[in-house]
């Protein structure tokens, strides 16, 4: 930086002198003798060469406003043997200062006292010392007890003119700052820890606060009163004598700092609990709670939200989609009976031009027996012949009689001998049929037990002619309740065909079989109740009726009648009547109310068994 000198002194002529240094900076320790004589300067606004002078000196002379005025009648009024309970500071003149007063002020003051008050200082400015006038001796106590560091913090403790009294929990906010800070200034001088921090004010932040409490709820005092102790070891006669001193001085002192920790806590308790910042910090935090319970909640709520949408939406999407996949079946539906139909009316288009034609030809015979033979020939073809043949058939017929004649014995023939071949595979020989069985089915054993033709006569009754796909159906039930046997359609039809045409009794027995089984369980107990009986019956009743009065039920194979009684029964008495099953029973009189309720059960699992039968054939099919 260049130092450039404009009209200095009016010179006509400027010129560059010279520069400056760079600045520097200097750090001064906060401590020591020379940082105290720095901030002394500092605050007396002082040079270094005005407070060059001797440092004492400096005190002495320009500490005279801390010093009381010096009150002789007072010094006078003093007991040297009553010295522990003077007021030193008082008596030394630093009153002003007290525990705020350094070594070199009690010093200085200590001086100020001897100059004046010693006996010789007295006598030598010609004043009259009595005998036993000694109050210099009550000033000597009170620097010797404030000189000493130890003895001047006992007596610190215990300053008489220190307020111990803290403010109540029911301070107003308003008023809280301006009660409360005093108190704790007060007080803080009992910190071992120098830097204490303050109460502060309403705006502090919650940091300061925290800092603050935190802070006074674990002070550490160093406060004792080993200045109250009511007896002095050292004027003991023996050691045993100055150890019982002790322990009941220490035993005091214990006591009164304990309260002095239960009134310190009470002071920060009473604080805490009427400070408006802890009450508005409670509010921020219960609040900012609140809210971020509130926006849980809405964030809850809006997955909530949005899983119902997307639910929705799903739902949606697949009630469209099912809907097109109805609406396109319906179409397919809906092409396939056009279609059906369309065929319908083809076939019946052709069915009517085959019978008109061949009336016209007048059956091809003028013998009515063959006439008759081929009407039933014709409905035979009718039936049998497909859309193409039939069509092929009519053509020929377009064609001329004998032509037509010609086509129409051959189509017989062809069906007769197709119908025959059908009798054979089905009805023909047991070796034969037998083989040609087992060849299909991998050479297993085909003979049918009485279990497989119990359930198979079961199952034709069940599945009546018309049921799609009926003697696969058939073979589907028998297989779902005889896992074991694994019979075919054509192994049912077969069976089927042989009960109806030669195995009556066969059926008979299989019947009979599962009657006798179902009597062997109630013959005995009726053989034996019978015998008991010395009376005879005075009323007619029948075999079905007597099990029922005996037995409570009834084996035998429900008859038609019992059946529609049964179905009517259940038609007068729906579900949901009092005492349903009590009623059913009374008007069926060959059985009991057990009976009726099985019965009911065994007809469900029929229709049930009966679905699940159609469904699987349907799936096998499939």
């Amino acid at each position: 930086m260049t130092l450039m000198i404009e009209n200095l002194f009016d010179f006509e002529e400027s010129s560059v002198e010279g520069k400056i240094s760079a600045p520097t900076c200097c750090k001064y320790d906060r401590a020591g003798l020379w940082y105290e004589t720095y901030s002394r300067r500092r605050h007396r606004q002082q040079t270094l060469s005005a407070s060059s002078s001797d440092t004492d000196g400096e005190d002495t002379e320009n500490s005279d406003a801390d010093f009381d005025e010096d009150d002789e009648a007072f010094l006078r009024t003093l007991d040297p043997k009553e010295w522990r309970h003077q007021d030193h500071y008082v008596v030394l003149g630093l009153s002003k200062l007290r525990y705020q007063a350094t070594v070199s002020q009690i010093r200085n003051a200590y001086k100020r006292k001897v100059l004046l008050h010693h006996p010789d200082k007295r006598k030598a400015s010609g004043k009259t010392v009595e005998e036993g006038d000694d109050y210099f001796t009550n000033i000597t106590k009170a620097y010797e007890m404030l000189n000493n560091p130890a003895s001047r913090r006992s007596y610190d403790s215990v300053d008489p003119e220190f307020d111990d009294a803290i403010p109540n929990d029911k301070v107003s906010s308003d008023k809280f700052i301006s009660t409360f800070a005093p108190v704790f200034q007060r007080n803080a001088r009992w910190s071992k820890k120098k830097r204490v921090p303050q109460l502060g004010t309403l705006e502090s932040t919650r940091d300061e606060v925290d800092d603050f409490y935190s802070f006074w709820y674990s002070l550490e005092s160093w406060r004792e009163y080993s200045y109250l102790d009511e007896e002095d070891k050292d004027k003991g006669s023996d050691r045993f004598e100055r150890r019982m001193i002790e322990q009941d001085n220490k035993k005091e002192r214990k006591e009164r700092k304990k309260e002095e920790i239960s009134r310190l806590r009470q002071l920060v308790d009473n604080a805490y609990a009427c400070d408006p910042r802890i009450q508005r910090f409670k509010q921020e935090d219960k609040d900012k709670k609140a809210a971020a319970k509130k926006a849980k909640q809405d964030a809850a709520r809006a997955k909530k939200e949005e899983e119902e949408r997307k639910i929705k939406e799903a739902e949606l999407a697949a009630k469209q989609q099912r809907e097109e996949q109805e609406r396109i079946e319906k179409e397919k539906a809906a092409a396939a009976k056009k279609e059906k139909e369309a065929i319908k009316n083809v076939q019946k288009k052709e069915r009517k031009y085959f019978r008109t034609k061949v009336k016209e030809f007048d059956y091809f015979t003028a013998d009515p027996a063959v006439k008759i033979q081929n009407m039933d020939e014709v409905e035979k073809l009718i039936e049998a012949l497909s859309i193409d043949s039939l069509k092929a058939l009519n053509g020929k017929l377009k064609e001329g009689k004998e032509k037509g004649e010609q086509a129409f014995n051959s189509e017989v023939q062809t069906l007769k001998a197709k119908i025959e071949a059908e009798k054979r595979e089905l009805l023909g020989g047991g070796s034969g049929k037998s083989s040609a069985s087992a060849s299909s089915s991998g050479g297993k054993d085909k003979s049918w037990d009485t279990e497989e033709l119990q359930h198979l006569i079961k199952a034709v009754n069940l599945f009546p002619a018309g049921t799609n796909d009926r003697w696969a159906v058939i073979a589907s039930y028998i297989t779902q309740h005889l896992p074991s046997s694994k019979r075919t359609a054509k192994e049912v039809l077969a069976q089927a065909k042989n009960l109806q045409k030669d195995d009556t009794l066969q059926r008979k027995a299989a019947n009979d079989s599962a009657f006798d089984r179902a009597m062997k369980t109630s013959a005995k107990g009726s053989a034996a109740d019978a015998s008991k009986q010395d009376d005879p019956s005075q009323r007619y009743m029948s075999p079905a009726e007597t099990l029922v009065m005996e037995t409570g039920e009834n084996p035998l194979p429900w008859t038609a009648a019992e059946q529609k009684m049964f179905e009517q029964a259940l038609r007068t008495y729906p579900a949901g009547t009092a005492e349903r099953w009590d009623k059913i029973a009374g008007c069926l009189p060959t059985r009991s109310k057990k009976d009726c309720m099985s019965r009911f059960k065994e007809l469900a699992e029929i229709i049930k068994a009966k679905k699940a039968a159609a469904a699987a054939a349907a799936a096998k099919k499939k």
